[in-house]
């Protein structure tokens, strides 16, 4: 059985802290198969992950959380910045002609700042089919989520639309990677899609930590980083 988390950010998140080879490193050591570097409307620390990743024994997937026009979107499979501030619609779309698919991130969660998708915006995209094809999967178990019930409610969401269900850690910090996994059958990527399509997969909790202990990690975590995002250097 493969494990997978779909949702990691990096030091090229606005919010994130880690670096590429921390995020590497921590993913090998605690077993998972894949990786997908998904930072804020950003494409290129996914990209050099993906050169690293060889190095490190853990297959990486390029991709992107997109902040939409409706709520965020996790774009897998892509090698090129998608615009920020379209609709649902039309950003799953544009990730549909770059090869790549979807996953919902955290629907209907909210605190923090969280822009989620709603139930009610993911039923009506997937009413078109292109979406549908490309739209395969809904975050049911998000490791880090301050709203702990919005996992509840998303897992009802995936479970009446007969759609795939994932989990991750939307880890912005080195500690927090791998809180929440997606199993599936196989070890690769393309078994990884595979599953997903096939509606094989399994949202599973690793770790989890109080709210509390989470915002405080990240602070300091922030704090430590405050150097590379302040000048702009890349860890790499």
């Amino acid at each position: 059985m493969g494990l997978a988390d779909l949702h990691l950010h990096t030091i090229y998140s606005y919010d994130g802290t880690a670096s590429l080879a921390a995020v590497l490193n921590r993913a090998k050591q605690i077993g998972l198969d894949v990786i997908a570097v998904t930072d804020h409307d950003e494409i290129m620390g996914a990209l050099k992950a993906l050169e690293l990743a060889p190095n490190y024994g853990v297959e990486v997937i390029p991709g992107s959380e997109i902040t939409t026009a409706d709520g965020d979107l996790l774009a897998l499979f892509i090698k090129e910045k998608v615009q920020a501030g379209l609709s649902l619609v039309e950003t799953v779309l544009r990730v549909r002609e770059l090869g790549g698919v979807c996953i919902a991130p955290h629907p209907m969660a909210g605190g923090m700042g969280m822009k989620s998708l709603s139930g009610r915006v993911i039923l009506k995209a997937l009413r078109i089919p292109q979406v549908a094809d490309t739209l395969i999967g809904i975050e049911t178990y998000n490791g880090t989520a301050i709203d702990r019930i919005s996992n509840h409610y998303a897992n009802i969401l995936a479970s009446r639309l007969h759609i795939a269900k994932t989990g991750n850690s939307d880890a912005h910090t080195i500690d927090t990677i791998g809180f929440g996994v997606t199993e599936f059958e196989g070890h690769t990527a393309a078994d990884l899609v595979s599953a997903l399509r096939n509606k094989a997969t399994k949202a599973r909790r690793q770790k989890e930590w109080s709210p509390f202990r989470i915002l405080g990690s990240w602070g300091i975590r922030y704090v430590e980083s405050a150097f590379v995002r302040i000048t702009g250097l890349a860890w790499a």
